[in-house]
């Protein structure tokens, strides 16, 4: 593992522990490395963010076509899986102080918005397969997609998962949930196309 990717790594297990208000002294503990080694590949604590924000994304995007390749999974089964995918080691990852980024670090919290906005095009040609096969209904694809986005950012605009007492993960995968089977032809119910 290159270092950046070491440090990355590190500073997931650090805001695991401490959400956002962890520093760099705390990623060099961590790693029991300098934090002058830390300095060497990433400026300031925003760009190591700002570097987080991309690697967890790009993370996602890999867990994406491992998804999309899996031939035991029919078209619904893979929807399902690619809407909620989260990468294995990102799964106990408390990411429900992301909210706290809008206020503290407003240009990292506008990437994450950017990065959700982006990178459906798979998603997209996976639900069109879905509607041209009958497993799903005729929907609105653009608006099945803002449903999902506007459901991620109230994850990090509210406390909303905090004040719940739930996880990001099991909140994504009930939203996932309620979306698939809202969109899913039922045993017994016609799909009919436009």
């Amino acid at each position: 593992m290159e270092l950046r990717e070491t440090i990355l790594e590190g500073t997931l297990e650090v805001f695991n522990r401490k959400g956002i208000k962890f520093t760099m002294d705390d990623i060099a503990r961590t790693l029991n490395i300098s934090k002058k080694t830390i300095y060497t590949v990433f400026e300031d604590k925003n760009a190591l963010f700002m570097d987080m924000v991309d690697y967890l994304f790009d993370s996602i995007k890999e867990s994406e076509k491992q998804v999309l390749a899996d031939e035991t999974l029919n078209t619904l089964e893979k929807i399902r899986k690619i809407l909620g995918v989260m990468p294995e080691s990102y799964k106990n990852v408390d990411f429900r102080q992301l909210y706290m980024l809008k206020d503290k670090y407003p240009a990292i919290y506008q990437k994450v918005e950017e990065r959700l906005g982006t990178g459906w095009e798979s998603t997209i040609s996976l639900l069109e397969q879905g509607i041209e096969e009958g497993v799903i209904r005729q929907v609105s694809i653009p608006l099945v997609k803002m449903m999902l986005e506007a459901s991620l950012e109230q994850f990090f605009r509210r406390d909303i998962l905090i004040r719940n007492d739930m996880g990001y993960v099991e909140a994504l995968e009930m939203v996932v949930d309620i979306l698939v089977d809202g969109i899913a032809v039922h045993r017994g119910e016609k799909c009919e196309k436009n």
